[in-house]
């Protein structure tokens, strides 16, 4: 009955790829994977795991064997293993490798654990106040990790789930990479499944509160965020949804399948209203107290499932039965879907035990309801929301971390948390921002977790039901209503960036938050710095978590930035690269670094619609000195969300292409209207040459920003109405000017809350006519704290062509 749930796998290897014994067998995955097998009774398995579903690769890796009674090696051009032939130890199995890792070779010995691994994810961030234990990821500084397979879950041929053989058994993999870490993990998606392809619409603002809700409320609630113009693209209804009190309701509450008809008298009106606002709907799932007879669906399922309902006893949760399971989807799940449930929230919270030693319930809640939610849904991309079960995971996005506590130490631990995920694979973490439950009421801190969601794989606002904690923007001073506004606008002007990563993630096994030393693996500075984060393929993120300086009002964060010239798409500031900077912001912004040669698609509108539709007009930012590029991702059926398409729908691809020499950018086949903002450039606009199509464009707009951004705009409109090339030349060889921060040092040294006089100084050595290294020296020599005089130094050293 669970075979429509079957997915592509491919779990045997070659022979010419296997080296096997009595009791051990060893198979060379790839050039950098290495799978080690021990069995007591020499029965191995070909069966696909929850970590691994493919192992058969071509061609298989040159190698050579030497077996002897007592030895046995294989060489290949990576490592050299040798192996005693015995029950796999730390003295009789080891592996050497070619690499530079150390100046004194390195080595591999089963079962040696080091404390240079990177880390990967955790089940969940419940109950964490601050930092916790991430194990163990793919990625390690010794250039090599070993993963235990050996007791994770397998699948049958019938699409459903088993146990591993009982007995002494080893099954791990040896990944093996030196500095190369985008290949290892090329090897990991290679082996355990790539990253599925999100649904558009998850990409911008969820709205999340466990609260009893009525219908009239929640709808309200939508419409407020409306009103203030703050897009939202999913609406999620935690578990009042359903009953979970009254005498009726025999067990704690937390599991139920029935409407709430006080708070929801019509819900399938309710769920249309809110499609009618584009929200997509996600309902909250305790599936651990079963099915009791007080559920609507009480008799169908227990028919389904063959259940005596005459003493009307409950029917007890059992992901390990294909029947229960069955029915669980096909009966219970999809009559509240029929009525407007997209997808759900599955929130398991009860271990890793089933009936079935072996058998996790989370893995099989993820496992199944991924693969129900794309056969249910085949006009749709499948998704889920649930935890992490371990490697593997990242095949059933997206991931729920869990209840976060409400204090500082939480945001400051989430960046670090959220990149290091990617070293096992997991791309798209969920977190509860601004944080769930516990702390205490920080209105900076929530604006601060606001603006790290926003950088996040997923941004969704979520609290408990205490009536002090909930997340909408107004209910905070107008200063972070403000900025909190603005930043989640920015969210969904972000959506045809964040898309097109999520097509790289899904095609080119690039997570769109990736740690410092995924690009710069052999830079120490990049291992400093656990909460900077690559966004995406064009973006540098390096999220503020600590206060404001009550002196200054500005919150700093220290920087690398990598090698190269950055300008701050926020600010307009530009910094010279390879080195550590304390950057300062305001409470409105946060440093988000774009290097030369970065182009960075948007939503041009600055307010968009709930949604996140494909947008008629992009604003394309383009960041000169080098030469860049992007690939536009846009699926046709998110032109117009009140239409659904069959697919298959292949998704549009448009390449804007910027080259350096000429100063032009091309956007090829566009049907759209675009703006070009071309950060830091001052050009008179009669350089400036605008085609679509090789005809020079009737109607085209040139201005200058000269803001906090200093930004030459070059607007395109689609007056032709046809699909052309467009092209937009501004001059040969274009550079960012270099930026005057007399003004923006006035305003900070008027923002200060410290004694005129100290103004008067501060502002004095800042205006002189010395040079910046001279007015660094000066401002040092003051003897105020570093946290006044930082913002000025920031400013006066950003940019070596100032200095």
């Amino acid at each position: 009955m669970m075979e429509k749930y079957n997915f592509p796998t491919d779990p045997v290897a070659d022979d010419a790829a296997i080296v096997k014994g009595e009791t051990y067998r060893f198979t060379l995955i790839n050039e950098s994977v290495l799978r080690y097998e021990w069995a007591h009774d020499g029965v191995f398995e070909d069966r696909p795991s929850t970590f691994a579903i493919n192992r058969r690769f071509t061609p298989t890796p040159e190698h050579r064997v030497v077996d002897k009674d007592d030895r046995l090696e294989i060489i290949t051009s990576k490592y050299h293993l040798s192996y005693d032939k015995k029950r796999f130890s730390t003295h009789g199995l080891t592996v050497s490798f070619n690499g530079k890792t150390t100046l004194w070779g390195a080595d591999w010995r089963f079962g040696e654990e080091t404390d240079k691994n990177l880390g990967g994810t955790a089940r969940t961030l419940d109950g964490v106040n601050g930092r916790c234990d991430m194990g163990k990821g793919i990625l390690s500084r010794d250039g090599h990790c070993a993963i235990d397979d050996s007791e994770s879950m397998l699948f049958e041929k019938n699409g459903f789930a088993g146990p591993r053989k009982e007995g002494d058994r080893v099954d791990g993999y040896l990944f093996i990479y030196d500095h190369d870490y985008r290949g290892a993990m090329k090897s990991f998606y290679a082996i355990s499944g790539h990253q599925p392809l999100l649904p558009r619409w998850a990409l911008g603002n969820w709205w999340s509160r466990y609260y009893a809700y009525t219908a009239q409320e929640y709808l309200a609630l939508m419409d407020d965020f409306g009103i203030h113009n703050v897009p939202l693209s999913v609406a999620v209804i935690d578990m009042d949804w359903h009953q979970v009190a009254g005498d009726h309701v025999p067990h704690a509450g937390w599991t139920g399948y029935s409407w709430n008809k006080d708070l929801f008298p019509d819900p399938e009106g309710f769920c249309e209203a809110l499609h009618r606002r584009r929200l997509r709907i996600t309902l909250n799932d305790h599936p651990h107290a079963g099915v009791h007879s007080h559920e609507d669906l009480y008799e169908e399922f227990a028919a389904a499932v063959g259940h005596d309902t005459s003493d009307k006893a409950p029917i007890l949760f059992d992901p390990a039965s294909e029947k229960f399971m069955d029915a669980y989807l096909n009966v219970l799940h999809r009559r509240v879907e029929e009525q407007g449930c997209d997808f759900w929230w599955i929130d398991w919270q009860q271990g890793p035990y089933s009936r079935i030693p072996g058998l996790d319930p989370l893995w099989l809640l993820n496992h199944f309801h991924f693969l129900d939610n794309k056969y249910a849904r085949p006009d749709t991309r499948p998704i889920i929301f649930s935890r992490y079960g371990g490697p593997g995971s990242h095949r059933y996005p997206v991931g729920f971390s869990g209840d976060s506590i409400v204090t500082w130490e939480s945001l400051q631990f989430q960046p670090e948390f959220t990149a290091t995920a990617s070293n096992i694979g997991y791309g798209w973490w969920s977190h509860d921002i601004g944080g769930h439950m516990g702390g205490y009421r920080d209105d900076e801190l929530e604006t601060r977790w606001v603006q790290l969601g926003v950088f996040s794989p997923l941004m969704r606002l979520h609290s408990t039901q205490s009536r002090w904690a909930s997340k909408e923007p107004w209910n905070y001073q107008a200063e972070h209503e403000m900025t909190m506004c603005e930043v989640m606008r920015f969210r969904h002007r972000l959506v045809p960036y964040l898309h097109s990563m999520n097509k790289n993630a899904a095609a080119n096994d690039e997570p769109l938050v990736q740690p410092l030393y995924w690009g710069y693996p052999s830079r120490e500075e990049a291992y400093q710095k656990p909460n900077e984060y690559f966004f995406g393929s064009e973006l540098l993120v390096a999220p503020i978590v600590h206060p404001r300086n009550k002196t200054t009002k500005q919150a700093g964060v220290d920087v690398w930035v990598p090698p190269g010239r950055y300008v701050d798409i926020f600010k307009g500031l530009v910094y010279d690269g390879d080195r550590q900077i304390r950057m300062y912001r305001p409470l409105d912004s946060i440093p988000v670094l774009a290097a030369e040669g970065s182009v960075l698609a948007l939503d041009a509108e600055q307010s968009p619609e709930n949604g996140c539709r494909n947008p008629s007009v992009l604003e394309v930012i383009v960041v000169v000195g080098k030469d860049g590029f992007f690939h536009l991702y846009e699926d046709p059926a998110d032109d117009n969300l009140d239409v659904k398409l069959e697919p298959p729908q292949r998704s549009r691809r448009t390449l804007v292409e910027y080259k350096q020499d000429a100063g032009r950018v091309d956007v090829t086949s566009s049907d759209k209207s675009w703006t070009f903002r071309f950060l830091g450039v001052r050009v008179a606009p009669e350089s400036i040459a605008v085609e679509r199509g090789g005809a020079k464009v009737e109607g085209a707009e040139f201005s200058v920003d000269t803001s906090s951004v200093p930004s030459l705009i070059v607007q395109v409109p689609n007056s032709a109405g046809g699909d052309a090339t467009v092209s937009v030349t501004i001059g040969p060889n274009p550079q960012m000017g270099i930026v005057d921060h007399s003004k923006r040092i006035e305003e900070l040294v008027m923002g200060y809350q410290i004694d005129f006089a100290a103004k008067d100084r501060i502002f004095d050595v800042c205006s002189g006519s010395h040079s910046a290294a001279v007015k660094v020296a000066e401002l040092t020599s003051l003897g105020l704290e570093k946290e006044v005089t930082g913002p000025m130094i920031e400013l006066l050293t950003a940019d070596s062509r100032t200095l």
